[in-house]
């Protein structure tokens, strides 16, 4: 079992408390964005052993056990991080396994560099993510049903957005939010900042249901992912509870501290709220046009007090034990590798002591006793 010494990522989006704050230590006046837990390459975890990159090279099947190395490779298929957004982050979507694939197999036959500002397919896997809340999260996740988003921006009485409205009215879903979403990103851009000007100072003087949409558009004045995100569903998650984000579903995190877990990839298909590229005819090709009602997972009670977070990805499995004082010791011995996250309270894991923020990984089939008081997530594969 193996200390893990992580990354923290200084995204401008970031909060510059939310992080300092659960691990105990003074702020540094800089946003502190995202802690990675894993063996991405961009910035791998750190081990007595070397990065944790290095040390699953050395020996795959020790390290992930063989069920793992079978099903996705000799490599770690989850990341898990800590997220802290102190504002909105772009408006996105992630495309699905073979649009990954095919995506990125283009962009390499037409010799688009991986490091292009307007590449973006960076490799060859897909994104699934879930976020698991530990403060209270606002987020944007899936399309509103299209007569309730012709009744949020008809509510803000700005001419110049009735166009959408009727279009929302007059056509079945999926074409009614494939024509608006385009519309409003093919805007010229002049028009549309004036139009986003006049939609954020109306989102300010209702509040209510529009108050989110104030805040978006003051982070980023004049953007066309403003309105864009009037079209989605406003989410606020409560501690405990989480949002998966699947394939083709536009999302952003608006603000909060959560636990993320994902696939490793670096897929990112932009709608807005971004100064990043915006590629138009890729995005339209991958956002699945269909009303969602975004459902707020809540954890499903499994053997020897596990609570797991159940979701249709292999990649990564994601659970927490939640150890009153006074408890018992629990074996989270798996065939498969874990990372383990403190993220309340005392807790030991094997030889290590864990505070809040703080991490181990397990390799397969090692001993993995935990007790004390507190909060422990588990991160491993589905296999």
């Amino acid at each position: 079992m193996d200390r893990l010494d992580n990354t923290v990522r200084p995204y401008a989006w970031g909060s510059p408390t939310a992080i300092p704050r659960l691990l105990g230590t003074e702020p540094t006046g800089e946003p502190q964005a995202e802690m990675w837990m894993g063996a991405h390459p961009g910035a791998p975890s750190r081990t007595g052993r070397g990065t944790l990159a290095e040390v699953i090279d050395a020996a795959p099947e020790r390290e992930l056990g063989p069920a793992a190395v079978a099903k996705f490779g000799p490599r770690l298929p989850f990341l898990l991080k800590l997220l802290a957004a102190g504002s909105p982050l772009s408006l996105q979507v992630h495309p699905d396994l073979a649009q990954a694939r095919a995506g990125y197999e283009d962009e390499e036959r037409r010799g688009v560099p991986v490091t292009a500002p307007h590449r973006n397919y960076k490799d060859a896997n897909h994104k699934p993510e879930l976020v698991c809340a530990l403060t209270e999260f606002d987020g944007l996740c899936g399309f509103r049903d299209p007569l309730h988003a012709a009744e949020l921006l008809d509510g803000l009485g700005v001419d110049s957005l009735k166009p959408y409205v009727d279009l929302l009215h007059a056509r079945p879903e999926e074409a009614a939010l494939r024509e608006v979403l385009t519309a409003v990103l093919t805007a010229d851009r002049e028009e549309m900042a004036r139009t986003v000007a006049e939609a954020a100072a109306a989102c300010d003087r209702l509040g209510g249901p529009y108050a989110p949409y104030a805040g978006i558009a003051h982070h980023y004045p004049g953007d066309p992912g403003v309105i864009a995100a009037m079209l989605l569903n406003h989410v606020r998650l409560q501690p405990g509870e989480a949002m998966f984000l699947g394939a083709g579903v536009p999302h952003a995190y608006l603000e909060g501290l959560g636990v993320e877990i994902m696939a490793n990839s670096d897929n990112v298909l932009r709608c807005g709220l971004t100064p990043k590229h915006v590629d138009v005819p890729e995005l339209l090709r991958i956002v699945r046009f269909e009303a969602t009602d975004p459902a707020v997972l809540r954890p499903e009670a499994g053997p020897d007090d596990e609570e797991v977070y159940e979701t249709p990805t292999d990649e990564f499995r994601l659970s927490r034990y939640v150890l009153p004082e006074g408890g018992t010791t629990h074996d989270l011995t798996l065939a498969t590798p874990q990372i383990l996250l403190c993220t309340a309270g005392s807790v030991r894991a094997g030889e290590h002591d864990l505070t809040p923020g703080h991490s181990v990984f397990v390799p397969a089939g090692e001993k993995a006793e935990v007790s004390g008081t507190g909060t422990v997530f588990r991160a491993t594969v589905a296999v």
